[in-house]
């Protein structure tokens, strides 16, 4: 699983001209792909990581701040650019894999208490943001212990 995380000074996204979640203030914006080998465990995993990272200001955490998240899908994260000038997606999941961790992820955020808003899964989506800082991370959960 693979995370683009952002902070954010509001954010929202778009589906077909209709804002459909997002928030204003310091919140995170996470951009989330799913592969193959991903499981329960690695939603878990990676949901806590997010909820942990200390990188809002006075480096708190959203789960010490209370900050909103807005979780987008986003296979391209699985995109491969290796080879060739066209991406190839045979490592991102398909959406029957991917769609539950996703909405896994989302629902271990809210279970610890935070506001998490979201697009639409599969959609075409507009994302907007402004990027604070600007301050964006990778978070990779082939890099995360345990």
């Amino acid at each position: 699983m693979r995370g683009v995380v952002q902070v954010a000074d509001g954010a929202h996204v778009e589906v077909d001209g209709e804002v459909v979640g997002g928030f204003d203030g310091h919140g995170l914006v996470v951009l989330l792909g799913v592969t193959h080998s991903d499981d329960e465990a690695t939603a878990v995993k990676v949901a806590e990581k997010i909820a942990h990272l200390r990188i809002l200001p006075g480096e708190q955490s959203p789960l010490q701040t209370g900050a909103p998240i807005l979780l987008i899908s986003q296979f391209t994260l699985y995109g491969d650019v290796r080879k060739g000038r066209r991406p190839g997606w045979t490592q991102a999941a398909p959406g029957p894999v991917s769609e539950p961790l996703y909405e896994e992820v989302g629902g271990v955020l809210r279970g610890l208490g935070l506001e998490v808003s979201t697009g639409v899964f599969g959609a075409h989506m507009r994302v907007g943001l402004v990027n604070d800082g600007p301050f964006t991370l990778l978070i990779d959960s082939a890099d995360l212990p345990g």
